[in-house]
Formats: C-alpha cells, sequence, structure tokens
C-alpha cells in the first residue's frame, strides 16, 4: 500500500515538473476578441498601437484620450488625384489619366514650387499660370502646392546650418519672400490653394526640416502662415504633412499649433521592405496615430503623396490604401504618379495598376469621388481577411488568457 502511495506521489510530481516545463516553453498571451488574433485589434480601431516585436526600444505613438472623437474631420467631396509633373505637362497629363480611368475626374492637382533658389519659393509665374488656367476652368477643382521653407532645399546643408536658418526664419528673415508668393497666388486667383508647407519636416532630406531645432521650427511656420494670411484676398489652407512614421524626430514635436494649421497631411510610401499594411496602420507616428492625432484636433486628413515603393507590385498595398483613404475621407489624396511609386505612368506595377482603375473607374463605389459622409451609427466595412497564422503561432485555449505553442515550431516545416 505504501509502496503504491510513493509510486502515485511521484507520478504526480513527475507530471507537474513535465506541464511546468511545457508552459515554459510556450507564450501565454491574452485571448483576443472574435475574429481577431490574440494580442492585435481590429483595423478601424481608434487607439494606435505599437507594431509587433520590433528589433530595438521605439517611442509609442500618441494614444487618443477616452474623450476624444474617432475619426478626423470627414471630407463631403474627397478630391482625387495625381502628382503628373511639376509645370505644365503634369496639367497635360490630367485628361489623359481621367481617360485611362474611364472617364473619372481628377479633382485635384498637385504641383510643387522649385526649393533651390528664393526667386523660386516667390512663385514663378511660368509654372503658377498654367495650373491656375486648369484650376479656373472648374470651380470644383482643388489646387495643392508644395511649398519650400528655405532656399537650396536639397542641398544636404548641416544640422548646424539648417539650425541658424530655422531661428532666421523665425526672426521674420524671409517673410517678404512668402508674402510675394502669396501676393502671386492671389492675383492668379488661386487664392483657396492648399499649401503644403515645410512637408516630410520629421525626415532628413531637406533644409527647411525640424529636427536640428523643433522650437525655432515651428516659430518660423507660424510666422510664415502669418505673413501670408496677411496678404489681402487670400483664402489659403495649410496643410502639415510629415513622412508616416517616427524618422528622425517624432513629427508631433515639430506640430505648431491647431490656428496655423488647416489640414493634417500624411506621406505615406508602402516601406520599409517587409512592412505589411497593418505594420504601417500601427507602427509608432503611422497612419492610425495620424488620424487620431487629427481627431483630437478636429482637422481633415489628407495624402499629398503616396504610392508603391520598397515592396514592389504591391496589390496589397494599393488596395488597402485605397480602403484607408475611402474610410477616413481626407480632403484629397494624390498618388506620386511616377516609376517606383506610380500606377499609370510606371510599367513596374501592372498589377497594382488593375487595382488602382477597378477602384476609381467609373460604376465603382469605394473609394468614391465624391458624395455623403457615413451616416451616425453606419458600420464601416470590416478589413478583409489576413493570410491565417501557422498553427504552432496561434492561440489555443479558452478564457482570458491562451496559449501559443512556440516550441512546437519546429514541426511545422
Amino acid at each position: 500500500m505504501r509502496s503504491h502511495r510513493r509510486q502515485r506521489i511521484r507520478a504526480v510530481l513527475c507530471g507537474g515538473i513535465l506541464a511546468a516545463g511545457l508552459l515554459a516553453s510556450c507564450t501565454v498571451l491574452p485571448n483576443g476578441r472574435p475574429g481577431t488574433e490574440p494580442g492585435e485589434r481590429p483595423l478601424r480601431s481608434p487607439q494606435p498601437s505599437a507594431s509587433p516585436a520590433p528589433s530595438r526600444p521605439v517611442s509609442p505613438s500618441p494614444s487618443a484620450s477616452p474623450s476624444a472623437p474617432s475619426a478626423p474631420v470627414a471630407a463631403a467631396d474627397p478630391a482625387v488625384g495625381a502628382f503628373l509633373g511639376s509645370g505644365p505637362e503634369g496639367v497635360r497629363r490630367i485628361r489623359a489619366m481621367e481617360r485611362w480611368l474611364g472617364g473619372t475626374r481628377l479633382r485635384a492637382g498637385h504641383t510643387y514650387l522649385p526649393g533651390r533658389l528664393w526667386s523660386d519659393i516667390e512663385g514663378p509665374p511660368r509654372l503658377l499660370e498654367p495650373w491656375a488656367r486648369w484650376q479656373h476652368a472648374d470651380p470644383d477643382r482643388l489646387l495643392v502646392l508644395n511649398v519650400p521653407m528655405a532656399a537650396r532645399n536639397e542641398a544636404g546643408l548641416s544640422d548646424a546650418r539648417v539650425r541658424t536658418l530655422l531661428r532666421e526664419g523665425a526672426a521674420g528673415h524671409f517673410d517678404g519672400h512668402f508674402r510675394k508668393l502669396a501676393e502671386r497666388l492671389v492675383r492668379q486667383r488661386l487664392a483657396d490653394t492648399v499649401l503644403v508647407l515645410g512637408w516630410e519636416m520629421n525626415g532628413t532630406t531637406y533644409t527647411h526640416r525640424c529636427g536640428p531645432d523643433p522650437k525655432a521650427w515651428k516659430a518660423y511656420w507660424r510666422r510664415i502662415v502669418t505673413a501670408m494670411r496677411a496678404v489681402e484676398g487670400q483664402r489659403f489652407r495649410f496643410d502639415f504633412a510629415p513622412s508616416r512614421g517616427r524618422d528622425a524626430i517624432p513629427w508631433p514635436r515639430c506640430y505648431p499649433g491647431d490656428d496655423v494649421v488647416d489640414v493634417l497631411g500624411m506621406d505615406a510610401y508602402d516601406q520599409p521592405r517587409g512592412l505589411r499594411f497593418e505594420e504601417q496602420v500601427r507602427e509608432p507616428y503611422g497612419l492610425q496615430a495620424h488620424v487620431d492625432f487629427a481627431a483630437r484636433h478636429r482637422k481633415p486628413v489628407s495624402y499629398p503623396e503616396w504610392g508603391l515603393f520598397r515592396n514592389g507590385d504591391n496589390t496589397e498595398y494599393t488596395r488597402r490604401m485605397l480602403e484607408w483613404m475611402d474610410r477616413y475621407k481626407p480632403l484629397y489624396q494624390t498618388i506620386s504618379d511616377y516609376c517606383p511609386h506610380g500606377v499609370w505612368r510606371c510599367s513596374r506595377n501592372p498589377a497594382s495598376a488593375a487595382v488602382y482603375r477597378a477602384a476609381l473607374g467609373p460604376g465603382t463605389q469605394p473609394p468614391r469621388q465624391s458624395g455623403q459622409t457615413q451616416a451616425p451609427g453606419h458600420s464601416r466595412p470590416a478589413p478583409p481577411p489576413s493570410t491565417p497564422r501557422p498553427w504552432w503561432d496561434r492561440c489555443w485555449g479558452p478564457g482570458r488568457y491562451c496559449v501559443r505553442l512556440d516550441w512546437l515550431r519546429a514541426l511545422g516545416g
């Protein structure tokens, strides 16, 4: 009897040790809601979350407060367009792209001022005039103009030199250049232009970058907007448009204030290599953080630059980006239509071109070129299903917690 009891005790102890070893080799996670993988949020969640398993520590994205609205201000009639060239060639190509789309109107025209000389930033009439004629032909059209904040804007100046320029700008040294630009736009009857001022300021490409001195950068932005708004007849809207993600500096650190920003833009290309669309949504300072920030500040959003890039002819990115923009109703969105980003003028991306054309061609529903915003309480379409995870990476077990059998992954392949 005693020996049998000792055998049972030994068996229980061995079983406990074995179970503890198995659990130590597994990953225990909070169980997700129906329809989601554990630890993930649905795509339409109003709160941003960090990218899964970052290789190095990252700063968390700003999260919305419980009382903040869940979506930015929706445009009643979002304008779709493309960047097709800065000068007269860009105007001519709009009609050709409309024919390629089967007659769909491109209401947003997008061009850039050169940034080599201050005279470029003052708005050369030879560049503005073709766009003025295009805009005047249809009062429903929207002109989007990217405006550099400094001359020699792509000259690779040092941080020390950029810091000096930002402080000079904040002190008013360059006011006259922007006043002249405003006067020329009003004279050309382009007083309602959307001005994408100092775009991608959170990166390192441009002289007008924010990182060397965020405080001076914000003061300089405010100085420019004040100078341009002082010109009689203007109705400009100023678009603050960082690049997606953290880049060199978290873009909220550069935000100059609600009183001098009318639109919250984001340049969002399909990069870096291997980053899935869900991760572009959830990454720190990514797509979700952008719409959350706009919601808190009660601003409309825009996508001045978007398109394919590091992941090639990626139909998943193209489709999901179009659905994302249809969901949040930006004031405008303009794809960068040249290689490697484009879908019409770039022959490298035929599959994505077919997705884009099917979505924006006549007789399609989302994404809509015009129409009413969704009625309150109207449910948004659920995000498309993602590729199923391998069995060893799924969660098993009921209740609040589940077990993922990471230790068995070697048996999967």
